[in-house]
């Protein structure tokens, strides 16, 4: 999510962040009464204008798409959490406490389960639901599945319940404990209704169509329904110890940041998701309006596919890199709605490399691909359709690095899609150029160096045919225990993938966000969701 973002993103991771996944399906609309509320009226329904094109699936253990992570936020509950925009310190979610135990080969973790809590179907959760759910994610095998099975080193059987309110898993000590922990706080964490879920399973897909549009959780929300390229409507959870201020959530695809404004202004829509820097100057002062931004962990790059020539030659990707105007993107494009930064690990992070060589040298471009014996390269060039972080259209992005690499004699062919089908060819290693961002799934620079550097992990590197030896330093610098020695092998890893990887990393957006002046509680995570339930207007 983030999301991919995550998706991260954030997707991630994200995403993320965001490993290879299944192609865009087409739902059809839950059967529930009542069509979705007019736009922005009911009092007792927030209203949410954003692009949910990536949207594919809103199962846990398959989503890893921006739209579906902050949605599904708000309706399953996860073993341990962050609370509010905090990103430092796991809190107990589901899990009252958890006590991690050397047992040898292996590390055990122990988590001790809320009593009383109940899935939306009123069923109770149990040890034997947060098993299943786990076991589900890893025999799926979907696009998260990989923060079991390649970060913690989770197989099905490593995960038992000793009693009704105790999980046991047990972890290798080549997966970093910590790490685990905050993969939880992520939506594959997500505890399902095994009860419900098996009542809904066909030919083995652990009722996975069911939750392509139906949902089985424990959280403040439930949802009601989604109709592709329309819009998401979330219910409140009746059963839920959390009692959400509204009833109801309302996701609206508005791709356009133009149109979002004007039915913020006209009062159709609470809150305005995906506004670019224009719309927000036009909402100054307006009455009834306000707006905000918000810390963001987004990167928006280019990933330039290495099984594609010339994009197999270092210096090739250098030079792509070294004619690209950073500063101008930042201040003309985005309007400050951002920041340069060129390394794989966003600011906020640890591990974060200030470092941004690249600077529009058009000259030392030029000769980079002289060096590498390249004169009129042609590639096709992948960009999503809509408005990217930061409030730039995705187009009006795409133009300029078009005009760029035009100066050194590089033409690019510029396709633009839904973003959906662009990460199905991405997924698929396709795609030759691909702009897009990405969140990391957790806060922890592993959540984006093992996904730009791991290609076994099938994520980032994998997508751009980039497999290096880099990524077991990558592995090796997330077990390390001390602080320090872990920023300073992360900054030589960030470093070498600077100049050798696959990757012309653009900018990190700020979020952006126009609101109704009576919406009140509403507090945006940099990890790509906000906690619906607090939120009244």
């Amino acid at each position: 999510m983030f999301k991919q973002l995550r998706h991260i993103s954030m997707a991630l991771a994200v995403a993320a962040l965001v490993a290879a996944a299944c192609g865009a399906p087409t739902p059809s609309a839950s059967s529930s009464p009542g069509a979705s509320p007019s736009a922005g009226g009911a009092a007792s329904t927030l209203v949410i204008d954003r692009d949910t094109s990536d949207l594919i699936s809103l199962d846990p253990a398959v989503l890893y798409e921006f739209s579906a992570v902050f949605a599904t936020h708000n309706v399953y509950e996860t073993l341990v959490k962050f609370e509010g925009t905090d990103l430092t310190t796991p809190k107990p979610g589901l899990a009252t406490s958890w006590d991690i135990k050397d047992a040898g080969s292996n590390w055990d973790i122990t988590f001790k389960l809320k009593s009383g809590v109940k899935f939306a179907s009123g069923n109770p959760l149990t040890a034997d639901d947060v098993v299943y759910s786990v076991q589900r994610a890893i025999k799926l095998n979907k696009s998260p599945a990989f923060l079991f099975t390649d970060i913690a080193g989770l197989k099905a059987e490593s995960i038992k319940a000793t009693d009704p309110t105790t999980v046991v898993v047990t972890m290798p000590k080549t997966s970093s404990t910590q790490t685990f922990l905050i993969i939880l706080t992520f939506t594959i964490g997500g505890v399902v209704d095994s009860k419900e879920l098996k009542t809904k399973e066909t030919a083995g897909d652990f009722g996975s169509a069911y939750l392509l549009d139906h949902s089985a959780g424990s959280g403040p929300f439930s949802v009601d329904h989604w109709t592709k390229n329309t819009e998401v409507l979330l219910k409140a959870n009746p059963n839920s110890a959390t009692k959400p201020s509204l009833s109801a959530v309302l996701f609206k695809h508005v791709p356009e940041p133009t149109n979002q404004q004007f039915a913020l202004e006209k009062g159709d829509i609470d809150i305005a998701n995906d506004l670019g820097s224009e719309q927000i100057a036009a909402l100054q002062g307006k009455a009834g309006v306000t707006t905000t931004s918000a810390d963001s962990l987004l990167l928006v790059y280019v990933g330039m596919n290495a099984m594609f020539k010339p994009l197999d030659n270092v210096k090739v990707r250098e030079a792509l890199r070294t004619a690209v105007d950073y500063d101008g993107i930042v201040k003309n494009l985005l309007k400050g709605n951002g920041k340069k930064v060129q390394g794989i690990v966003p600011k906020g992070l640890a591990g974060y490399n200030e470092s941004t060589p690249f600077q529009a040298d058009v000259a030392k471009a030029k000769s980079l691909l002289q060096e590498a014996g390249q004169t009129n390269i042609s590639l096709e060039f992948l960009v999503p359709t809509g408005s990217a972080p930061g409030g730039v259209a995705w187009s009006d992005l795409a133009a300029k690095l078009k005009s760029d690499w035009a100066a050194i004699g590089v033409t690019v062919n510029i396709k633009q899609t839904a973003t959906a089908e662009l990460l199905a060819t991405y997924r698929a290693q396709k795609g030759q150029l691909v702009m897009i961002n990405w969140g990391p799934d957790y806060p922890d620079p592993g959540a984006n160096v093992n996904p730009f550097t791991d290609y076994k992990a099938k994520s980032i590197s994998f997508r751009n045919g980039w497999d290096d030896p880099i990524a077991t330093k990558a592995h090796e610098a997330e077990l390390i225990s001390d602080p320090a020695k872990r920023v300073a092998a992360y900054k030589e890893i960030t470093d070498y993938v600077l100049h050798n990887g696959p990757y012309v990393v653009l900018y990190q957006p700020a979020e952006l966000f126009g609101l109704r002046s009576n919406v009140k509680g509403f507090n945006w995570s940099s990890i790509g969701w906000a906690e619906l339930a607090s939120v009244t207007k």
